[in-house]
């Protein structure tokens, strides 16, 4: 699997769940609402592997720990010492999800400018791979391109115009980085199934970009195992996909399950949270996390949930305010 050379925006579209990884719960992502948060599963869940518990390293140090409500939670000066408790656990995948930022929040940096820029660099030497929700149109598939894209607008255009471009400065940073960049590369035959979905389209849209992530996990594991090397997968992307416990009905749309068992339970799943695009509606307060977390109580730290063994929770410090002038 040859290194992939730096991106560029023009050869790319945002992957759907840059919109409908911010789906309700529900059978079917409703399009008319594009600013709500990812579904994620139960808060508990037998079945999920286990992993080892978070252990305080040198700059992991935290501010504070305990219990946020139902769930464990711990504090942390910043949210690279929180990344950095969550990747000394030594995942051999790491699948990050995040909910994306929203027209009319262009003064609050994205998860993906923080991520890019605070803690991707955090596993530079550790990762070797970087593989991004994003999925080349080249023209080759004609039409049916076409009208996947026009299929997209209800739910990408309230999103900000810069995340497809956060999305590719991510990719080129970890190239600078030493990471392989990934987008996914979807068949002419999976863009015929979604174009002809109707109705159904979307849920195809999201089971085949689960499909595509669990494949390019599957190979870059197996070329790793190959070079014997130890370093870890991290995927970058919608929040859903990464589940390690998915909705009921909403199994296809998460490669969690199928990663954690080919890796003997070595599979993280971490959300990345905006503390100002959390919003006071049902569908953010179904999360399970939602309840614990007081916006209020340490806004200047990181906060980290543990939902369960190995899903956890960063929600980033609230921006600090623009100086008067």
């Amino acid at each position: 699997m040859p290194a992939p050379p730096a991106l560029k925006t023009g050869s790319l579209l945002v992957a759907a769940t840059l919109a409908l990884g911010c789906a309700p719960r529900g059978a079917t992502p409703d399009v008319t609402s594009p600013t709500a948060p990812p579904s994620k599963g139960s808060a508990t869940a037998a079945s999920a592997p286990a992993t080892p518990a978070a252990s305080t390293v040198g700059s992991a140090a935290p501010a504070g720990d305990g219990r946020c409500g139902a769930l464990d939670c711990r504090l942390f000066a910043t949210p690279a010492a929180a990344f950095a408790e969550v990747i000394a656990q030594g995942p051999l995948v790491l699948g990050i999800g995040e909910t994306h930022a929203q027209q009319g929040s262009g003064g609050i940096p994205s998860a993906t400018t923080r991520f890019t820029n605070d803690l991707l660099p955090l596993v530079g030497g550790k990762a070797s791979d970087l593989i991004l929700e994003l999925w080349v149109a080249d023209g080759s598939c004609g039409q049916r391109e076409q009208e996947v894209a026009k299929a997209q607008q209800p739910v990408t255009e309230p999103q900000r115009e810069s995340n497809q471009n956060e999305f590719v400065t991510l990719g080129n940073r970890a190239h600078e980085l030493g990471l392989r960049p990934h987008v996914l590369r979807p068949s002419c035959e999976e863009y015929e199934r979604i174009a002809a979905g109707g109705p159904d389209g979307v849920a195809e849209m999201l089971t085949m970009i689960a499909r595509q992530t669990e494949a390019l996990i599957a190979a870059t594991l197996k070329r790793n195992r190959t070079q014997k090397t130890e370093k870890m997968i991290v995927a970058y992307g919608g929040a859903m996909h990464n589940d390690l416990v998915p909705r009921e009905g909403h199994e296809t749309w998460s490669f969690g399950p199928s990663v954690s068992r080919h890796t003997a339970g070595r599979y993280i799943e971490l959300d990345l949270i905006v503390p100002e695009f959390i919003k006071d509606t049902e569908i953010w307060r179904a999360l399970p996390w939602h309840a614990s977390f007081d916006p209020n109580a340490h806004p200047d730290q990181a906060t980290l949930f543990r939902l369960r063994p190995a899903s956890y929770v960063l929600i980033f410090p609230r921006t600090p305010a623009a100086p008067s002038p």
